[in-house]
């Protein structure tokens, strides 16, 4: 026969117990669900909710001395103070095998065909382009001082055939934004530092500046680069800003002069 059970009520001191025990298993569950709730949204948010988000890819254009490299610089501190991922990146890249031609060339250490000195421009721009790529689909915005318009408008003022000069550009990847400073060539090289390298000479920027006008399109802002720094600044910070937030919006990426 088994021993019938007693019954002994808890104390008053082990109710309170269990029922804080039960009260904390609760909270805690619903802190956990929430902390996890919280870190889905907090994801989400990153992520723009679109698996097709990705970085923008902004070039800063002009004629030598128009302010590219310090509006670049600022631009990715810009950027970075508001929590986005962004890199600057110069072309030519000097780093790479083909840069260091390059640079030989500019600081005028070297001779070289226009066709040859053209075809190393763009090939620099090719060896990156797979990086490029990866970095813009991982979410990071690259400001880029100069790109393929700075190539063509170069190499066409030095007579070369402005076909001829697009044609190893095709199939890089299309910038999101074009931001051009403009500033005549006469202010330019009133600028310190102007005449350091090959192509600061006044009667040659000026043919680099009516190429360049043949080269806009619908990706293009002009901005007047005559203004004070910090308007400039402020004007740059608004149109990439947006441009940032359609492209992390899945704006998709598209290739240069395919059509």
């Amino acid at each position: 026969m088994l021993a019938s059970t007693i019954y002994r009520p808890l104390s008053f001191e082990a109710v309170i117990a269990r029922k804080s025990s039960s009260f904390i298993l609760k909270v805690s569950s619903k802190a956990f669900i929430r902390n996890i709730q919280m870190g889905t949204n907090q994801n989400s948010i990153l992520q723009g909710c679109n698996s097709n988000s990705r970085g923008a890819l902004v070039v800063l254009e002009g004629l030598d001395r128009c302010g590219k490299t310090t509006q670049s610089s600022r631009l990715v501190q810009y950027l970075e103070g508001l929590g986005h991922s962004a890199e600057l990146w110069r072309f030519p890249d000097r780093t790479t095998s083909v840069g260091q031609m390059i640079s030989s060339y500019l600081s005028n250490k070297s001779q070289l065909d226009d066709h040859t000195i053209h075809l190393l421009f763009s090939a620099n721009r090719w060896e990156k382009r797979s990086l490029m790529e990866t970095k813009l689909k991982s979410g990071t915005t690259l400001i880029v001082d100069r790109y393929s318009y700075s190539g063509v408008a170069f190499s066409s003022a030095k007579g070369l055939g402005i076909e001829w000069c697009k044609a190893p550009e095709v199939g890089l990847l299309a910038p999101d934004l074009v931001l051009y400073l403009n500033i005549s060539p006469e202010k330019a090289s009133e600028r310190g530092g102007y005449g350091c390298e090959r192509y600061e000479q006044l009667e040659f920027q000026s043919k680099v500046a009516q190429y360049y006008q043949v080269l806009h399109d619908s990706s293009w802002k002009v901005i007047d680069a005559c203004q004070p720094m910090e308007d400039i600044e402020k004007q740059l910070q608004e149109m990439v800003l947006e441009c940032v937030k359609k492209c992390h919006n899945g704006e998709p990426l598209s290739q240069l002069w395919l059509s």
